[in-house]
């Protein structure tokens, strides 16, 4: 079968606010097709050439997360208000990747660096390990073109008692954190759910599986 085309100029524009936007893709000019999508026309995913697909950035970083204190590592997570979900899902500190960012030799880490900060109140020093897992994972690309880069952040004997959200932004609401030994994040991974019984994230899973795979 013969793979669809998608013109930029047949795109047509349904929704356009500050975070989310919706287009009729219309492939082939002749049948409807939606996309929900962070990015503006001229950024469309469904639009790129081979080239640029295989050279683009993800709209936002998610985070593994692991701190190493006297040799025992751990995976922190967060619980975080999902308003789409209308609940409190256990998360991995994620972010936009910023306009500032994109600018840097590494967009992903400096994006990365800065929503551990944020999110956490953790702060990145020297000694301290980043490095990257996966560039760019789309979530649902059956309705969106979404996608986050997957950054493993180690800090090394950190101080835990500044762990907070106070330097959280807009309308992030976190309600707290777990700190998971491999053994419970062994748990949560089988379960399929936190401990309070509500479903997560698949990045949530990425989360848990390369801090217990140490991808």
């Amino acid at each position: 079968m013969k793979k669809p085309e998608i013109k930029k100029e047949w795109v047509k524009p349904l929704l356009n606010t500050r975070f989310l936007n919706v287009y009729d893709l219309n492939p082939n000019n002749s049948r409807k097709y939606f996309d929900a999508s962070r990015r503006s026309l001229e950024d469309l995913v469904a639009v790129k050439s081979e080239e640029e697909f295989k050279n683009m950035l993800p709209d936002a970083v998610s985070i593994v997360l692991i701190l190493e204190n006297d040799g025992e590592e751990k995976l922190l997570l967060t619980h975080e208000y999902r308003y789409a979900t209308g609940q409190e899902l256990l998360s991995v500190p994620a972010g936009l990747i910023d306009a500032a960012d994109k600018e840097k030799e590494a967009p992903l880490f400096e994006t990365a660096i800065r929503e551990v900060f944020e999110e956490t109140g953790l702060q990145f020093k020297e000694g301290d390990e980043v490095s990257l897992v996966n560039p760019l994972l789309f979530s649902t690309p059956g309705m969106s073109d979404e996608s986050n880069g997957i950054v493993k952040v180690k800090l090394h004997n950190p101080d835990l008692s500044t762990i907070s959200a106070d330097h959280s932004e807009g309308g992030e609401i976190f309600t707290g954190f777990d700190l998971l030994s491999k053994e419970e994040a062994k748990r949560i991974l089988n379960q399929g759910m936190d401990d309070a019984g509500i479903f997560y994230s698949v990045y949530t899973w990425i989360g848990l599986a390369t801090f217990l795979l140490e991808l």
